[in-house]
């Protein structure tokens, strides 16, 4: 979907999304407290990173490294249930990070892991959903969902891009996929290392030294 397609959406989605905005962070300033909206850094097109923007959805931690699932109020849980945490990102989409459709924007922590093939899905602006998120989104693991991001790159077309609306506005009244098996959604896969040791001569004083090696 090009620029022009993404605002006229976003104005569209605005005319109801402000209103129901506005109640949400009425409800999280009153459940919670302060802030109403979090922001985490991911990276979008050609890596360039930006704030993204959602409803807070987990109360402050009572001590240090809390668990994140009790840390999820009811509303919370109904936001992302819903995907209405979501809402802010529109105006990521007005700003120019994101776009309607295309790969989710994943954490800088995680594209330092990408092969060079699956940086391939940083050659578009991030979207608010994707073929990935309507074929599986958490259900399925992280390479499956880059490969449908880089199918989607391939083949996007205007005939896709309304296919994904229709798919994503059906999620939204029937939400699916939104936490994997188990409830706990699969992290990236990040590669394992080996340790090896350099065995010097007896005579020798220095220490052995462990040097990694990416596998």
């Amino acid at each position: 979907m090009k620029r022009g397609g993404d605002l006229v959406v976003t104005v569209l989605a605005g005319s109801i999304a402000l209103p129901l905005g506005l109640v949400i962070a009425i409800l999280i300033r009153c459940t919670m407290g302060g802030p109403v909206i979090f922001r985490q850094t991911r990276t979008g097109r050609a890596g360039r990173e930006f704030s993204i923007l959602k409803f807070r959805t987990m109360r402050d931690m009572r001590y240090p490294d809390e668990p994140d699932a009790p840390r999820i109020t009811r509303l919370g849980a109904l936001l992302r249930k819903t995907s209405l945490d979501e809402l802010p990102q529109l105006w990521n989409v007005v700003r120019g990070d994101m776009g309607v459709i295309g790969p989710r924007p994943t954490l800088p922590e995680q594209v330092v892991h990408y092969s060079e093939r699956q940086r391939g899905r940083l050659a578009i602006r991030p979207g608010l959903t994707g073929w990935a998120q309507v074929k599986g989104r958490n259900s399925i693991t992280w390479p499956e969902r880059i490969e449908l991001d880089l199918e989607y790159i391939a083949e996007r077309s205007l005939a896709l891009d309304v296919r994904i609306l229709a798919m994503t506005a059906r999620m939204l009244l029937r939400p699916t996929g939104i936490t994997a098996a188990g409830g706990v959604n699969p992290g990236f896969p990040v590669p394992v290392t080996t340790t090896t040791r350099i065995v010097l001569p007896r005579q020798a004083t220095a220490p052995r030294i462990p040097v990694e090696e990416a596998s």
